[in-house]
């Protein structure tokens, strides 16, 4: 069902949050869905299930244009893009029908669990020490490692997208990390999976949830300039030894997201 709420004052704040999550989301490789779900849910008040699809909805101009800004820029992974996606596209249609299955609280449990649970992940991938291949007995090992760590991490993140509304950027973020791809071909080949999970979770929810066209626009009016500013800030932003500060930075961030949501309940 799509709908238009009433206006409050505190609709006002929500262009420049959007600019924010626009701004940063395309620089660390998420939608800003992550970061959506929170803010309407814990600021603004919105029933969990209507703030689900609203996030989607207001997930998709983000995705599109950063998205259409890091292929510009060379960092864009597409066949590692494709992999994720297959499997997310999957994931997203079951994560809608799931989430019409639980209760409010229940899916703020879940959301701040598997939030604590990715940030956990995040930083075990950081701290392991890999080793290059070496022949091609190797290769082909971890080309198999490389589509099995794929598929269950697209199908990963499409499930939270369609059930959390959170366009699954952080399993993306780790399972990226995970296969070992330098942090700009990570942030825009993250960017290009949270799009395709965005669209067809978008279009599941369509059918089956309710989306408020009044918070969609105050977001957007914003998310979509910070979307546009974020590949071109990125592209010149040094990196180097920084990589290991971002992953630890980005963990810390969600974690504290999760263990917010689950005392707010």
């Amino acid at each position: 069902m799509i709908f238009n709420s009433s206006f409050e004052n505190i609709y006002l704040i929500l262009p420049l949050i959007g600019f924010v999550i626009g701004l940063f989301g395309t620089m660390l490789g998420g939608g800003g869905g992550f970061f959506f779900l929170p803010v309407l849910t814990l600021i603004i008040g919105v029933p969990a299930h209507t703030a689900v699809a609203t996030s989607l909805a207001a997930t998709l101009p983000i995705g599109l244009v950063g998205s259409w800004g890091h292929y510009r820029k060379g960092n864009i992974d597409t066949n590692t893009g494709a992999l994720f996606g297959i499997a997310g596209i999957v994931g997203a249609l079951l994560g809608a029908r799931i989430t019409n299955l639980i209760t409010e609280p229940q899916l703020k449990l879940l959301f701040g669990v598997y939030s604590i649970l990715i940030a956990i992940n995040m930083l075990v991938a950081g701290i392991r020490k890999y080793k290059e291949a070496e022949d091609e007995e190797r290769k082909a090992k971890l080309k198999a490692v490389r589509i099995g760590k794929g598929s269950f991490f697209g199908l990963t993140a499409g499930l939270i997208a369609g059930t959390f509304g959170t366009s699954g950027t952080a399993p993306i973020i780790a399972g990226l990390f995970s296969m070992r791809l330098p942090v700009k071909l990570v942030v825009g080949t993250s960017l290009l999976v949270v799009l395709v999970n965005t669209v067809f979770a978008v279009g599941a929810h369509f059918l089956i949830g309710s989306i408020d066209l009044t918070l969609i626009a105050f977001l957007t009016s914003g998310s979509v300039i910070g979307a546009f500013l974020g590949p071109r800030l990125f592209a010149k932003a040094k990196i180097g030894k920084s990589e290991n500060r971002v992953k630890y930075i980005y963990a810390a961030v969600v974690a504290a997201i999760g263990i917010l949501m689950i005392v707010n309940r």
